[in-house]
């Protein structure tokens, strides 16, 4: 069993930054494709960011150029950095570890709110 720890959430002002993190108990944690999801209410999950295990990476359209993921496999950490910051990212952000079918875990999330 992996358990993933997110941290980081909060409320900002838009225009304004965060930075999420996530800590992972996977013994082999390199071996994990790591994403980041968020949940804004009333809506669907939907996929933030996406590190693979060497290091490329893909991002929602409306986060590209904002947002950027990173992964420390010695410290079995990934981090979300989120800039320029809109209402419209509000959400409770989810951090995903994913290694094959079957084998998927998830944080228990961390709320984001923009507002001013």
């Amino acid at each position: 069993q992996v358990q993933l720890v997110e941290s980081g959430g909060g409320l900002v002002q838009p225009g304004g930054s965060l930075r999420l993190s996530c800590a992972a108990s996977a013994t082999i944690f390199s071996l994990y494709t790591m994403r980041w999801y968020r949940q804004a209410p009333g809506k669907q999950r939907e996929l933030v960011a996406l590190i693979t295990t060497d290091y490329s990476t893909a991002y929602a359209d409306s986060v590209k150029g904002r947002f950027t993921i990173s992964r420390v496999n010695a410290k079995k950490t990934v981090d979300l950095q989120m800039n320029s910051l809109k209402p419209e990212d509000t959400a409770v952000y989810y951090c995903n570890g994913f290694r094959s079918a079957g084998v998927e875990y998830w944080g228990q999330g961390t709320q984001v709110t923009v507002s001013s």
